[in-house]
């Protein structure tokens, strides 16, 4: 991965929908960034986002080449894939929205097309820039239990792809970046509800190093949660991830006392964060935080788990006929 010298980074982004909209917002703000173009299929959509920073409206992302440093792919899933590809292998650093593709093959495509043509390539698990997490995982060190619970209003906008690979496929994002381990044996269940794919899911993992993970997701609950807490042999951490609080609490042996911290994050921008890293990681040439290699083990994980509760639901309807 070669170090960009120019003075500014020329970006764009493809797909200005209702997360790509934001991402230019980011990238236009970005010290050292110029947002030269947005791409959209819906024309007046991009001309609408293109008015307000200043920059190129396009409908075809092909009139970017040889014109940009970097890119944001923020188009849906299905089309991560074949967005990315032709930018990396031209060279272009890609960040790309998770999860990273819809199959491993598309990602094993993403990795290596990054690695041939020396492109960055990094995989937006925002989660990983919540700094309620980033306290959390600076402070534990081996978990042995770690509890993930993400659930969320029925909404129209991102049901083409399932609960796990919607909302869930945060949380294993977040639990393979503290496990640190293999994974010995899963076990999943998991329902349809308002979609004809999967709304609600439950996961246990256990790891060769003897850690436990449990996470449950759901896409028609009536209130927004997102915690996390992680249990290790001298204490444990309680995350809300939705309002930034943290709460540490540790066994001090020397002192046999119990000690307690309290911390709440309120100037927080995930977003921000993840496009600043990924701004960092080009300028210096350097790894992101969540590399494509991070996006593609958080998507086998999550297509396992999608398999396991299709599976079982399927044994339930063959008994019940």
């Amino acid at each position: 991965m070669g170090i960009v010298t120019k003075k500014n980074l020329r970006a764009a982004v493809v797909g200005v929908g209702y997360l790509g909209q934001f991402h230019a917002e980011k990238l236009a703000a970005a010290p050292g960034v110029d947002l030269v173009a947005v791409v959209d299929a819906d024309a007046a959509r991009a001309k609408s986002i293109a008015a307000k920073h200043g920059c190129k409206a396009l409908v075809d992302p092909r009139e970017l080449a040889g014109g940009v440093d970097l890119v944001s792919i923020a188009v849906p899933t299905e089309h991560h894939h074949a967005a990315a590809l032709p930018f990396l292998e031209a060279g272009v650093h890609v960040l790309v929205e998770k999860p990273i593709a819809t199959t491993l093959a598309q990602a094993d495509q993403l990795i290596a097309a990054a690695k041939k043509s020396r492109a960055l390539l990094a995989v937006g698990h925002l989660q990983r820039f919540n700094p309620a997490f980033c306290a959390l995982a600076a402070a534990l060190d081996k978990p042995l239990f770690i509890d993930c619970e993400r659930l969320s209003g029925f909404k129209q906008r991102g049901i083409d792809v399932d609960v796990v690979l919607d909302l869930m496929i945060h949380d294993l994002d977040l639990v393979l970046a503290l496990a640190k381990s293999e994974i010995a044996q899963i076990s999943a269940c998991g329902f349809r509800v308002l979609t004809d794919s999967i709304d609600i899911a439950n996961v246990r993992i256990e790891f060769a190093d003897g850690c436990v993970a449990n996470l449950s997701a759901s896409r028609v609950s009536q209130q927004p949660v997102r915690k996390l807490r992680v249990f290790q042999h001298d204490g444990y951490a309680s995350a809300d991830l939705q309002a930034g609080r943290l709460r540490i609490v540790r066994r001090d042996d020397r002192k046999g006392a119990i000690a307690e911290d309290e911390s709440t994050y309120d100037d927080r921008d995930e977003l921000r964060a993840e496009i600043g890293n990924f701004v960092a990681a080009v300028r210096g040439g350097r790894a992101p935080l969540v590399s494509g290699e991070d996006g593609r083990r958080a998507l086998a994980l999550a297509l396992e788990v999608g398999r396991l509760v299709r599976a079982r639901l399927e044994r339930f309807r063959a008994v019940s006929a």
